[in-house]
């Protein structure tokens, strides 16, 4: 039904001259989600994802493991990027499992397009066993996986 309504109010607007605000009515909201835990952040992953909600034109959700409240410095160095560069962003902090707090926030929040992530390797850091319902619910994961990473060296 909003859908519809929001549909029928852009008609509204068009019919009126107002074709960018029926235009803006219109999109589709769409997220990138940076997925990081403290410690094991690489510039080139928040470069990556900075790029590609550009490119797509999502906004950008950073979902910041940690198990404190302060941010740490290249962290902080980003946002304040992003503030600069005007994009639109939003912080999440949650602590424990990288891998279970991607999968509570894509199931929550469905205008995620894909998630982008450092390393696989850290995923399961903080995870309490190898809980086979984690293990099930991460193979349907409701969006595609990007892992940035570096190439393996010879």
């Amino acid at each position: 039904m909003g859908k519809i309504e929001d549909a029928l109010a852009a008609v509204s607007f068009a019919e009126e001259g107002e074709f960018n605000a029926a235009t803006e009515m219109m999109k589709e909201e769409r997220r990138v989600l940076l997925a990081v835990r403290e410690g094991q952040i690489d510039i080139r992953t928040l470069k990556y994802a900075l790029n590609t909600s550009r490119r797509v034109n999502a906004d950008l959700d950073i979902l910041y493991v940690s198990a404190n409240e302060v941010t740490e410095p290249l962290m902080a160095r980003f946002l304040s990027e992003l503030q600069e560069k005007g994009v639109f962003y939003r912080l999440i902090r949650r602590g424990g499992c990288l891998k279970q707090a991607i999968i509570d926030y894509t199931n929550s929040n469905r205008e995620v397009i894909f998630v982008v992530i450092e390393s696989s390797d850290t995923l399961d850091v903080d995870c309490a066993g190898r809980d086979t319902r984690l293990t099930e619910s991460w193979k349907n994961l409701k969006c595609p996986l990007v892992v940035v990473s570096e190439a393996a060296k010879a």
